[in-house]
């Protein structure tokens, strides 16, 4: 017997990477002048669920963390924001987490020197996946980072098969970090198998571009994976806006709202959690794609990423103040 959908303990659980974010403090001046960062937890589904948490929603987590200071510094920074920690997997052998340290040079000329050999995310596996865990869950949140290497890769598709089999929503972040795949072949290969199994996937046209199936403009795009299983696909075109099409035929468009802007990272994250927000308490998707628009536009502004995950009512105050743009 189905649970039903008011039972469910929460409305979304992340599967992937929690690492530490090291943000240059110091502006305006390449990595190799920087002297100081300041740290911050980091990892695309750790700052979704960070960000869905603080927008109210009941959000769990599912990763590996390293045995050591960083791996608690992550675990309560999650905890203390509202996630749930009890499915977090500690490392026992050795693996370290994954630092990315940011660098600042203007705000449209910023980048990410990450460290990932060895991080202990990419080692979650397969058996330390909780069923009932995610059972309990109205949507599965599955970032593409994971599936870059096993044996993280195959505990992805054990969470996917899990909700499957108890109608658990599968939602695809396509978060393409390049610097963790072999080949552009491998990741289109693992993409594309997740994202015919994904009823929402959410990415910017370059990562759908990613999968060779997907390749091209949106109603290429769209028209294959509706063959499968997406009611709801979300193509962001950074100032260019974003758009929603769902398997009914409508097209939506959210445009981009205007911010003083620090640093061009964290922006997809925030727009996810709050865009997932605007769905699941309710609201129809054109302002779904407003409230993920706006919530991109305060997050970078700011110097953090999870630690600047807005609140509903700094989202509506700037859609409130710009209305006249969004549409």
């Amino acid at each position: 017997m189905q649970q039903s959908i008011a039972s469910k303990n929460y409305d979304v659980i992340a599967i992937g990477r929690a690492c530490i974010d090291l943000n240059a403090v110091e502006y305006n001046r390449p990595m190799e002048e920087t002297l100081t960062f300041s740290k911050y937890v980091g990892g695309s589904p750790a700052n979704i669920a960070i960000g869905s948490a603080k927008l109210g929603l009941k959000a769990g987590f599912i990763g590996k963390i390293p045995d050591d200071q960083h791996g608690r510094f992550i675990r309560k920074f999650m905890g203390d924001a509202g996630v749930d920690t009890s499915r977090m997997v500690v490392d026992q052998e050795g693996h370290k987490a994954g630092l990315a340290f940011t660098e600042i040079k203007s705000p449209e000329e910023c980048s990410i020197l990450m460290y990932r050999e060895g991080a202990a995310d990419l080692y979650l596996r397969p058996e330390e996946v909780d069923e009932d865990y995610i059972r309990q869950a109205k949507a599965l949140l599955v970032s593409g980072t994971a599936l870059a290497q096993s044996p993280s890769r195959e505990a992805v598709f054990q969470a996917i098969a899990y909700a499957k089999r108890h109608e658990v929503e599968i939602i695809f972040e396509l978060d393409y970090r390049g610097y963790t795949w072999k080949s552009l072949q491998e990741t289109s290969i693992y993409y594309s198998l997740v994202a015919e199994q994904a009823q929402v996937i959410i990415g910017t046209r370059d990562e759908f571009d990613m999968m060779d199936s997907c390749k091209g403009d949106n109603e290429h795009t769209v028209r294959h994976l509706f063959n499968h299983q997406a009611r709801l696909i979300v193509i962001k075109h950074g100032v260019d806006g974003s758009y929603a099409y769902t398997k009914t035929g409508e097209i939506y468009r959210g445009k981009a709202y205007r911010s003083k802007v620090l640093k061009t990272f964290g922006a997809g994250d925030s727009y996810a959690s709050a865009f997932l927000y605007a769905l699941m308490t309710g609201k129809d998707i054109q302002t779904a794609l407003q409230y993920g628009s706006a919530s991109a536009a305060i997050v970078v502004s700011k110097h953090s990423s999870s630690e600047a995950m807005p609140t509903v009512s700094e989202i509506e105050a700037l859609i409130a103040a710009q209305a006249g743009l969004s549409g």
